[in-house]
């Protein structure tokens, strides 16, 4: 059983930037995929980045492509989400997920293919 723990969310202005930390424990880190999703007030729980197991192979929704990047350390059992030129869409609950696999980082989207999940952080982007 795998357990993750988000931090780092908050309130920042339009055009700043934030980094989210997941810190994993219960399981061996490296044998996980991890994902990002974001979840906005009435909207579904929606795909933003995932990377494979050895931090390699890396993808992203369009919507964040070339603003946020991923990154993993696997000695430290911790995914990372940096943020950058954020804008009030990004406003959403962000959660971290872990999926048993070895495949490249595009072969989980989907939220229902994760296997463990974070309980979630709040990110809030004023204009």
């Amino acid at each position: 059983q795998v357990q993750l723990v988000e931090s780092g969310g908050g309130l920042v202005q339009a055009g700043g930037s934030l980094r989210l930390s997941c810190a994993a424990s219960g399981g061996t880190f490296s044998n996980y995929l991890m994902g990002w999703f974001r979840q906005a007030p009435g909207k579904e729980r929606g795909f933003v980045a995932a990377i494979n197991w050895s931090g390699t192979s890396t993808h992203y929704a369009d919507s964040v492509k070339g603003r946020f990047t991923i990154s993993r350390d696997n000695g430290k059992n911790t995914v990372y989400l940096q943020m950058n030129s954020l804008k009030p869409e990004d406003t959403a609950v962000y959660y971290c997920a872990a999926k048993w696999s070895y495949s490249i980082a595009t072969a989980y989207v989907g939220f229902r293919e994760y296997d463990y999940w974070g309980q979630g952080t709040q990110v809030t982007v004023s204009s």
